[in-house]
C-alpha cells in the first residue's frame, strides 16, 4: 500500500521539491497544503500516514497547526515531523516537547529525505 505524506508548508517551492522527491524516489502519494488552516482540513479529510510541518508560517503557525491536530480524534495519532530552519538545540527541544516525532532542519538534501522520514516514522525504506 503506497504511503502518503501530508507537507504543510507556505512556501510553494518546498511544497513544490517535497512533493517531486518524495514522489520520484519513495513513490509515495503527496498531498500539499499552503496554511495550517487548510493542513488541518486537508489532514482531517485525507488521513495521511504522516505529516511533515513547517514551524514558521505567516497566520497560524506550526506549532498551533500541530496543537489542532493533537486536539482532533481524526488526526491526532498522525505521525508529524516539524520542518525548520531553526537550528539552535534549545529551540529544537522546545519543539520536540510540543509532540512532534521529530525535526528535519532547512535547507535539507533532497537525497536524504526519503530516510530521514523513514527513520523519524519508523518505516521500512521502500
Amino acid at each position: 500500500m503506497t504511503k502518503r505524506i501530508l507537507i504543510i508548508d507556505d512556501d510553494d517551492g518546498i511544497r513544490d521539491i517535497v512533493a517531486i522527491s518524495l514522489e520520484a524516489l519513495a513513490g509515495w502519494e503527496v498531498l500539499k497544503a499552503d496554511s495550517g488552516p487548510a493542513g488541518v482540513e486537508l489532514a482531517r479529510s485525507a488521513q495521511p500516514d504522516g505529516i511533515l510541518l513547517d514551524v514558521m508560517m505567516p497566520g497560524q503557525d506550526g506549532m498551533e497547526t500541530l496543537k489542532q491536530l493533537q486536539a482532533q480524534p481524526e488526526t491526532s495519532a498522525i505521525a508529524t515531523i516539524f520542518l525548520t530552519a531553526k537550528a539552535r538545540s534549545s529551540e529544537q527541544k522546545r519543539l520536540l516537547d510540543l509532540g512532534c516525532v521529530g525535526l528535519i532542519t532547512k535547507p535539507f538534501e533532497v537525497q536524504k529525505l526519503v530516510p530521514q522520514i523513514c527513520e523519524l516514522l519508523g518505516w521500512l525504506l521502500p
